[in-house]
C-alpha cells in the first residue's frame, strides 16, 4: 500500500543488456529493491532491453537497434524509419559516430512529455544526452554516472594506431555532449571515490553536486557453493573480451606464461568478435585448448561458475567500480585485481593486487594462489566478509530513495 513516502520513479537507461555490462545489471537490481521498499518504478529502456523482476514496469523505447549482436552496424529497411530521430541515428552511425545516448534521450523526452503527472522523480542511468535537459525542466532529475566514458576514450586512443585513432575519436564524439550535460544535472550519483574524482576532472561536475553510493551484489546467485567442488586449476574472468580497457589481452598473456609450468585453464565470460583481436591472440599464444569463452548464461549459472572456480581475476586497465569484482568476492572465490581506478577502493585488502597491464606480475599472482590452498582460502574468505559488510542492493536502493526525496524537496523549495 502506498504511504506518504512512496515515490513514482522513472528510471532511464539507453541500453540495458542483462547479462553483461553494468547498466542492465544496475537497472534490474536497483528497480527490484526500490519496489521492495514500496516505490512504484517504471524503467524506460532502448534495446537490448533489461530483464526485470516482478513489480517493475518496462516501457520500451525502441531504437533502430543498429548494433544488435546478430547484425551489428546494419542498414535498416526503408519501412523501418519512423521519424527524424531515426534518420539522425542512422546518419550518425554511417559517419562513424555512436548515436544511442543522444537519440534515446530525445525519444524518452518525447515519451515523458506525455506523462507529466505520472512521476515524482526521474533517474538518468548514464545517458547524459541533450534530451535530459528538457526532462529536467519537467521533473526532479537525478543523474547517474558509473564512470565518465572519457576514461574509456582515453585508454582506447592510447592503444590505437594510425587511422584507428581517427575512427575512435569519431565514435566517442558523444562524450562531448555528456561533458556538456553532466555539469547541469544536480545531484549526480556515482559509485566510488575514484569515479567521483574522474567525473570532477573530466566532466567538471562540482564535487558538492555528487553523491557516492557503492553498488551491490545479488547474493541469491552470487554466494559460496560449498556443496560443489571447485574445478582444479580453473581461472575465471568476467570481462568484455575485445575492449582494451578490460585487460583480457594481459590476462591471456599471463595465463600463457603460467600454462607452461602449471595445469591451468581460463574461462572468460564474454563473446569475442569472431576473428577479432582476442581470438587472434588466443591463437597466437597457442591457448586454444586452455581458454574457453561462455556467454548468454543466467545469473545462477554465472554464480555457480564463479563459485566453482579456484581463482578469479579482474585484469582491467581501469574500472569506475567493477560489479564482477564484488560478485567474485561474494562467491568466496579468491580474487586478483589490477591496482587501478576504483578497484583498490572496492576490494580493500580482500584481494591480491597487481599493476595494470603487466602480464608478468599477474602470472606471479596467479601462480601464488594456484600453489597455495591456504592462501586461496584466506583471500576468498576476506572477500566474502567484505561483501557482507559493504555491498548489498537493499542498501543501494535505500540510499538512492533518500536522495530522490532530497531532490524533490530541493526542487519544491526552488519553485
Amino acid at each position: 500500500m502506498a504511504g506518504p513516502d512512496t515515490l513514482r520513479v522513472a528510471l532511464l537507461s539507453y541500453r540495458s543488456k542483462p547479462t553483461c555490462g553494468g547498466q542492465g545489471v544496475y537497472v534490474r537490481h536497483l528497480s527490484r529493491e526500490l519496489v521492495a521498499l514500496g516505490h512504484h518504478v517504471e524503467v524506460f529502456s532502448g534495446q537490448p532491453y533489461p530483464e526485470l523482476d516482478e513489480g517493475v514496469v518496462l516501457n520500451k523505447v525502441p531504437s533502430l537497434d543498429l548494433y544488435r549482436d546478430e547484425d551489428p552496424f546494419r542498414t535498416p529497411a526503408l519501412g523501418e524509419y519512423r521519424d527524424l530521430i531515426d534518420l539522425l541515428e542512422v546518419a550518425t552511425m554511417w559517419t562513424g559516430g555512436f548515436p544511442e545516448p543522444l537519440t534515446f534521450s530525445l525519444r524518452v523526452l518525447r515519451e515523458l512529455r506525455k506523462r507529466r503527472g505520472d512521476f515524482d522523480v526521474v533517474q538518468d542511468n548514464q545517458v547524459l544526452g541533450y534530451g535530459m535537459l528538457g526532462i529536467g525542466k519537467l521533473f526532479p532529475l537525478v543523474g547517474t554516472v558509473h564512470h565518465p566514458i572519457s576514461v574509456d576514450r582515453r585508454i582506447e586512443l592510447e592503444a590505437a594506431r594510425g587511422t584507428r585513432r581517427l575512427s575512435l575519436r569519431r565514435w566517442y564524439g558523444f562524450v562531448r555532449m555528456q561533458r556538456r550535460v553532466a555539469p547541469r544535472l544536480n545531484p549526480i550519483l556515482t559509485v566510488s571515490g575514484s569515479s567521483l574524482d574522474d567525473i570532477h576532472r573530466d566532466f567538471r561536475v562540482p564535487r558538492e553536486n555528487m553523491r557516492l553510493i557503492p553498488l551491490g551484489v545479488d547474493t541469491r546467485y552470487f554466494r559460496p557453493r560449498p556443496e560443489l567442488p571447485r574445478v582444479k586449476g580453473r581461472i575465471i574472468a568476467v570481462a568484455s573480451a575485445d575492449s582494451p580497457m578490460k585487460g583480457v589481452a594481459t590476462l591471456l598473456r599471463a595465463v600463457a606464461k603460467l600454462a607452461t609450468e602449471r595445469d591451468v585453464t581460463l574461462t572468460v565470460v564474454s563473446k569475442p568478435t569472431p576473428g577479432g583481436p582476442t581470438e587472434s591472440l588466443v591463437s597466437e599464444l597457442a591457448l586454444g585448448d586452455r581458454v574457453r569463452f561462455v556467454h548468454g548464461i543466467s545469473d545462477d549459472e554465472l554464480g555457480e561458475l564463479i563459485a566453482t572456480s579456484e581463482i578469479s581475476v579482474v585484469p582491467s586497465l581501469y574500472e569506475g567500480f567493477s560489479l564482477p569484482a564484488v560478485e567474485h568476492m561474494a562467491c568466496g572465490t579468491p580474487l586478483v585485481v589490477s591496482r587501478t581506478g576504483a578497484l583498490p577502493e572496492v576490494v580493500g585488502d580482500a584481494a591480491v593486487q597487481v599493476p595494470p597491464g603487466d602480464p608478468e606480475e599477474l602470472a606471479a599472482a596467479l601462480r601464488g594462489l594456484h600453489d597455495s590452498a591456504a592462501l586461496r582460502e584466506r583471500v576468498g574468505q576476506a572477500g566474502y566478509r567484505r561483501v557482507q559488510e559493504r555491498y548489498t542492493w537493499r542498501a543501494v536502493a535505500t540510499r538512492t530513495a533518500e536522495i530522490y526525496h532530497e531532490t524533490i524537496k530541493s526542487r519544491t523549495a526552488d519553485a
